[in-house]
């Protein structure tokens, strides 16, 4: 009897590789084929990176562009078959390196459907601090998407300028929530958690399909609590806002329709907004540099850092419900396609 069988082993261990074994017959040996997968670092530090395209004196002070990008969460995606890092780590790190002297004025190149809740916040809260203790003015630049927690982060910055196309807004916020109890009485798997008396809300059984009215109003008090913060940020930090309701039910808006109701300030494109930052920053004609790893490749200022685990491409599989399932907690995030969570590697 003969037979083919191919067997693809992917071992979540650092510096390991997948192993492919195919076997035909029981007469010949197994055929194995290493591919080496080592994990990608964050070890290299973030430096100044000059960028090509934009005219400008070699020497004094430079306009900084810093990107923000895909779903924001406190999650590490350095490790193996991933690269990039946390986005609030190297936020952060880009920040500090923006500090340096040589730095006039920061760019921050956002395009980002939002994400947790407390990575957004604290993400604005280390902007607030780096505007405040260096008094540096920072210009946002809103690419394909600006909503949500990344829409939060941009009311830090002193201007907000939007591309022609931005899909700006989404300023509300979701908790995902699915029912598995038919998945899970397909695979005959019960429920056997152990629980204090005292503490019946501990885990919200949910997914078993049994929330009931008073944990489900105990999660919107919590969900309303955490929008009205945000209405709170976005009404003191746009003055011209216009008293509309329908600027904090969730929709987004084109970046004409966001001029209109105050969420920007200007339509155009990124070298306006890098020319918009050197006039903030009394540095006409100077030079633009990305604060960028130096593995990464940055020679325009529309390279980003990769912040997508490569076993997605790989595979290529999405699972919707399972995958929205994943992100945590509350989230200040506009998610019209569940596939989206594939960006972010969840």
């Amino acid at each position: 009897m003969r037979y083919f069988q191919l067997l693809m082993l992917m071992p979540f261990v650092a510096g390991c590789g997948q192993v492919f074994q195919a076997r035909v017959g029981l007469d010949v040996p197994p055929l194995r084929v290493g591919v080496d997968l080592p994990p990608n670092s964050n070890q290299s530090p973030v430096t100044e990176m000059p960028l090509e395209g934009f005219a400008g004196v070699e020497k004094g002070p430079k306009v900084a562009v810093i990107d923000v990008e895909g779903i924001l969460l406190n999650t590490n995606y350095t490790g193996p078959y991933a690269t990039g890092d946390n986005p609030i780590d190297v936020f952060k790190e880009k920040l500090d390196a923006a500090r340096s002297p040589s730095i006039a004025a920061v760019v921050l190149r956002i395009n980002s459907p939002g994400g947790s809740v407390t990575a957004s916040e604290v993400m604005w809260s280390e902007l607030s601090r780096f505007k405040r203790e260096t008094g540096k003015p920072v210009v946002a630049c809103l690419m394909d998407q600006g909503c949500g927690g990344a829409y939060y982060i941009a009311t830090a910055c002193d201007k907000i300028l939007a591309h022609p196309t931005t899909v700006v807004g989404g300023i509300g916020v979701i908790l995902n929530l699915y029912n598995f109890q038919g998945t899970l009485n397909l695979a005959k798997v019960e429920n056997l958690s152990i629980k204090a008396k005292d503490s019946p809300k501990i885990d919200l059984d949910y997914r078993l399909g049994v929330l009931n009215e008073d944990d489900k109003e105990m999660l919107i008090g919590m969900a309303d609590d955490l929008h009205s913060q945000f209405k709170k940020v976005v009404k003191s930090s746009r003055p011209g806002l216009k008293s509309e309701a329908t600027l904090f039910d969730g929709r987004v808006f084109l970046a004409g329709q966001a001029k209109e109701r105050g969420l920007v300030d200007e339509v155009g494109h990124l070298p306006d907004a890098v020319n918009l930052a050197r006039s903030l920053g009394n540095c006409p004609g100077t030079g633009v540099v990305m604060l960028h790893r130096t593995n990464d490749q940055a020679r325009t200022a529309y390279a980003t850092t990769p912040n997508t685990p490569l076993q997605v491409g790989l595979l290529g599989v999405s699972v919707p419900s399972g995958d929205r399932n994943k992100l945590p907690t509350f989230l200040y995030l506009w998610q019209p396609d569940p596939s989206m969570e594939r960006l972010a590697g969840k």
